[in-house]
C-alpha cells in the first residue's frame, strides 16, 4: 500500500480503498512510523470504527489498537451512559496519555464532544501495589472524590466495598474487579474475582485506579 505519513502542517490524499484495504495501508503505515508517531484514525461512524480495529488486529497483531468509544446516548436523554462504556472511555483516555499505543480509532460524533481534561485525569488516578502502606480512611476518601460508589457486595465499574480487613474495588477501565486483603494497614495480597460467584481468579502485584467520571462534579 502506497500510504505516506504527511510532514507536519502537510495534507495528503490516498484511496479508494476497497474492502479491507483501508485497515493494511494503516496497519503498514503504523508499522512504519512506531513508536514515534502514534496514529489517529477517525471514522464515519460506530460501526465503522469496531470494523477496522478488528481488522488492524488482523493483519498487525503486534500493534496496539484501540477504539475510543461513543457514548451511545442522545443529547438530553434522561439516562446516563452504560459505567462499562465509561470505563472503556477512560481506560483509552488513559492510555492516549501515556502515549501507550499505536493506533487509536474514533467515529467522527464521538471526536466531536469535549474530552476530560488531562489535568483531571491524572489527579484523580492511582496504583496500589502488594506490600504498600494503605490507610482505609484515605482510600475512602480517595474513592469518594475519583466518583466511586460504596455498596454491599461490587458488581460494576465504579463501585466498592469494605468488609473488615478486605476491600472489594471495580476499577473504572478494568476488565475484572479486584479484592485488597489487608494485614494492619499493609496490603498483604490483591486478587482479581468474578462478580457472579464472588471467587477470587488469580493474583496481581498492582491495581490502576481511574476516576469514576469523566469529568468533575465538583463545586467548581
Amino acid at each position: 500500500m502506497l500510504l505516506v505519513a504527511p510532514r507536519p502542517g502537510e495534507r495528503t490524499r490516498a484511496g479508494p480503498f476497497h474492502g479491507s484495504a483501508d485497515a493494511l495501508a494503516i496497519a503498514e503505515l503504523a508499522g512504519k512510523v512506531r513508536p514515534s508517531c502514534p496514529i489517529l484514525t477517525i471514522t464515519a461512524d460506530a460501526a465503522s470504527a469496531q470494523r477496522l480495529k478488528t481488522e488492524i488486529t488482523f493483519f498487525a497483531p503486534a500493534l496496539k489498537t484501540c477504539v475510543y468509544p461513543d457514548w451511545e446516548t442522545l443529547p438530553y436523554d434522561t439516562f446516563s451512559p452504560h459505567a462499562d462504556l465509561v470505563s472503556e472511555r477512560l481506560a483509552t483516555l488513559y492510555q492516549i496519555t501515556q502515549q501507550a499505543f499505536d493506533i487509536v480509532v474514533v467515529p467522527v460524533t464521538t471526536a466531536l464532544y469535549r474530552l476530560t481534561p488531562l489535568e483531571y485525569l491524572a489527579a484523580r488516578t492511582f496504583f496500589f501495589k502488594q506490600g504498600e502502606k494503605l490507610a482505609g480512611d484515605e482510600l475512602r476518601k480517595q474513592l469518594t472524590i475519583a466518583g466511586y460508589s460504596h455498596v454491599k457486595q461490587v458488581l460494576t465499574p465504579g463501585e466498592y466495598s469494605f468488609r473488615g480487613g478486605i476491600i472489594d474495588l471495580f476499577p473504572m477501565g478494568s476488565a475484572l474487579p479486584y479484592r485488597i486483603d489487608l494485614f494492619d494497614d499493609e496490603i498483604e495480597s490483591i486478587r482479581s474475582f468474578d462478580v457472579d460467584t464472588q471467587r477470587s481468579i488469580y493474583k496481581v502485584n498492582e491495581v490502576r485506579l481511574l476516576p469514576a467520571r469523566e469529568f468533575p462534579l465538583d463545586e467548581d
